[in-house]
């Protein structure tokens, strides 16, 4: 039995604890907002946090999870249903297109702002390694600026 914390609530697994975090996210809690990808945690769709680190779901093994808080898409925004700084910039910019990838988008970029809270546009392009098929790059980079801003650590 694997159990943890997904976005505050207690979740136990008693399943193969190989699993990949990103299949007990989606079939066992129903958080579907973490996507699946590419299997191989190349393309980041499948970023949630794990102890406040952006982490690749599809290769996290459930075990390695144990005991650890989880934190998916639908937990960023506050307990009072505040969007987080990164969600408000998404949406004031309109970055997605299909939108696919960006949960996954928004969780890199919360983790990566956290560490680097006033970015350049080569800190963006170097650090944000998730890939977005349908090219939106350059609102993305607009978004994390804007989520500095709004955090209040942007200039």
């Amino acid at each position: 039995m694997t159990s943890f914390k997904v976005n505050g609530d207690e979740v136990e697994f008693a399943g193969d604890e190989s699993t990949p975090l990103l299949w007990v996210l989606r079939d066992h809690v129903q958080l579907t907002g973490t996507k699946f990808g590419c299997g191989v945690g190349q393309c980041g769709a499948c970023t949630v946090h794990v102890d406040g680190s952006a982490s690749r779901s599809c290769i996290t093994p459930v075990a390695a999870v144990a005991n650890k808080s989880v934190t998916t898409i639908e937990g960023l925004a506050s307990s009072d249903d505040e969007l987080h700084p990164v969600q408000k910039a998404w949406l004031e910019l309109d970055v997605p297109q299909c939108g696919y990838c960006q949960a996954g988008q928004i969780m890199a970029t919360v983790d990566f702002l956290r560490s680097n809270p006033n970015p350049s546009d080569a800190d963006i392009d170097s650090g944000i390694t998730n890939i977005c098929r349908c090219g939106t790059y350059a609102r993305i980079r607009r978004a994390i600026h804007r989520a500095a801003e709004l955090s209040g650590k942007g200039d």
